[in-house]
């Protein structure tokens, strides 16, 4: 089954004439790629606690700084020679702690707002982003692919930045729980019709998903 590149992989493409030279940079500095991903982090915990006091713009800005300066540890690790599945893990693992607590600075917003709709958008849209992620993690480990879907991680920040940016929280959180939530059922539409395929191709092998 063809897999389309997605947008992050594009992205990847579009921006390595710019990726490279200030991974180089940043190599040199003697910081190491795992060090770039724990800034990230802890930069978005920073913009997270700025949203949750209702400084929308403000803490759009400061995450989106931190997003871009998250993006270079896998160029770093590649530039050194030094990429592995463990990096590739904290990177991931730190990428779901950044919208856990992106969320959370949210909900704690809402929550003092007694927006009770915005609580319930922000928790479906933090629902919808973990079962995006989950969906792909756990089909890549029953050897299927599942980098399908109209809003993975990249596409939930298009969405995200610009509207805290207007001050637009509960659309924000509304639109990323609708699409995130439809993402993570084409990914599963996606694994069952490669289930399916497996099975018509090997059908004394009986395999089931859990």
């Amino acid at each position: 089954m063809n897999i389309k590149p997605t947008l992050t992989d594009r992205l990847r493409i579009i921006f390595k004439g710019i990726l490279d030279p200030i991974g180089t940079f940043l190599n040199s500095t003697g910081l190491t790629p795992n060090a770039i991903t724990l800034l990230g982090l802890a930069g978005t915990t920073v913009g997270a606690y700025i949203l949750s006091q209702g400084k929308m713009t403000l803490g759009a800005i400061v995450i989106f700084l931190f997003v871009i300066i998250d993006a270079f540890d896998g160029t770093m690790a590649r530039l050194r020679g030094e990429s592995s599945d463990f990096g590739a893990f904290v990177d991931s693992v730190s990428d779901r702690y950044a919208e856990f607590i992106t969320f959370g600075g949210l909900l704690y917003y809402f929550l003092m707002q007694e927006n009770y709709p915005g609580v319930i958008m922000t928790f479906a849209a933090t629902a919808g982003s973990v079962l995006v992620s989950y969906v792909k993690a756990r089909a890549e480990g029953l050897n299927f692919t599942a980098k399908v879907g109209i809003l993975s991680r990249v596409e939930r920040y298009i969405v995200l930045i610009p509207l805290l940016l207007f001050n637009q929280p509960f659309l924000a959180v509304s639109i990323i729980a609708l699409l995130g939530n439809f993402t993570a059922l084409q990914r599963i539409a996606h694994v069952r019709i490669q289930g399916h395929e497996r099975m018509r191709k090997a059908p004394e092998t009986k395999e089931y998903i859990h």
